[in-house]
């Protein structure tokens, strides 16, 4: 999935007015601090709130199947890398600068998209290093306007705890990222350009069995099953106007993207029954399904004039009862649900001291 969170650090000029004077406990990697106050009073869906990094734009945290650790990518170069690397964490676990987690990619070339396989012993995850060693270029303008780009050397791999690649899922021309695992353990979900658009595609855990999902012109990915495996839940552009789809064309053909203009749609897990579940503006991303299976959590911009802040809504499957749940002036976004229900791990610029950094976060839901 690759991220807003740099684009959006450029436009931010951010500011704290949060005080952090709660107690603070040792563990094994770092200091651990717990603030309620990193708690905005609206924010009645956390009980508890925990930053786990400091330090770097630290990004799509999830769970082990076990919800006993927690996989995510990170750039921060206190940590040795100069672009997103994957590392990963017990869930219990918080990182300073000083000390880095465990790194499970290569450290070569860029990453992205990483997930827990079902045994816990492996993982997935998106990465450029066949193409180059190097870190990528990442333009973040194309004509004033704000672009992703889409590396077509990226291809998904498995690899076990310790960083060893053990498969090469994927191997076609082009880009083929933003895999995720169907909670049944039994499927995957990805992003790939190899019909010429960016179309959601499904295989079997092996990587075999690949399916074609979407069909529409438009920048469909950021795919999450429904816990019962049964639904996706996914972000597209669907480009309407002949001016608008020329623009979409013509980025796609530098292998670019622009992502501020996107809506969230919802499908049976072979695609059938697509629909579009939100009409609100501006960017909505970033969806995963609520434990019940009948709600979707995601962030958006819908209520910013300026572009940001990005905050956290609920909304029904249905698209009623729409509902926000985070209260922050800058940018709360990549919400995960654990395996049990009990936490959310999301990604905020909250408690940065007003800088850039992007932190991950660890809240006991309530309902």
């Amino acid at each position: 999935m690759n991220r807003i969170v740099t684009i959006l650090i450029l436009l931010l000029t951010l500011s704290s007015c949060k005080n952090e004077t709660n107690t603070t406990t040792e563990a094994t990697s770092g200091a651990t601090k717990t603030y309620d106050s990193l708690i905005y009073p609206e924010e009645t869906h956390f009980k508890s709130l925990r930053q786990v990094t400091y330090g770097g734009d630290n990004a799509e945290a999830y769970w082990s199947f076990d919800d006993k650790q927690l996989v995510f990518q990170s750039n921060n170069t206190k940590w040795g890398v100069e672009c997103d690397q994957m590392f990963i964490m017990n869930a219990n676990q918080t990182f300073t600068d000083s000390i880095a987690p465990p790194m499970v990619s290569t450290g070569k070339g860029r990453t992205t998209c990483s997930y827990f396989m079902p045994d816990n012993k492996h993982i997935i995850y998106a990465s450029t290093h066949l193409g180059d060693e190097a870190c990528p270029e990442t333009p973040l303008r194309k004509n004033g306007k704000y672009i992703w780009p889409i590396y077509d050397s990226y291809d998904i791999f498995v690899a076990d705890l310790e960083g060893n690649i053990v498969k090469q899922l994927t191997n076609e021309v082009g880009y083929d990222a933003e895999p995720t695992v169907s909670p049944k353990g039994d499927k995957i979900v990805f992003t790939s350009t190899r019909s010429g658009d960016l179309e959601l595609y499904t295989m079997n855990i092996d990587g075999s069995d690949v399916k074609q999902i979407t069909n529409e012109l438009g920048y469909d990915g950021g795919a999450f099953f429904s816990p019962d495996g049964t639904k996706l839940i996914f972000r597209s552009s669907r480009p309407k106007t002949e001016e608008e789809i020329k623009n979409y064309k013509d980025l796609l053909a530098e292998g670019l993207v622009e992502p501020t203009d996107m809506e969230l749609y919802i499908c049976n897990a072979d695609g059938s029954d697509l629909r579009q579940l939100t009409d609100l503006g501006n960017a909505n991303w970033s969806p995963f399904f609520h434990p019940s299976g009948e709600k979707v959590l995601f962030s958006s911009n819908f209520e910013s004039e300026r572009g940001f802040p990005f905050n956290l809504y609920l909304i029904d499957i249905d698209g009623k009862n729409l509902k926000r749940v985070t209260h922050s002036e800058t940018f709360d976004a990549f919400p995960v649900f654990s395996n049990d229900g009990k936490y959310l791990v999301f990604s905020s610029n909250r408690n940065n001291g007003g800088g850039r950094d992007t932190n991950l976060f660890i809240a006991e839901w309530q309902d």
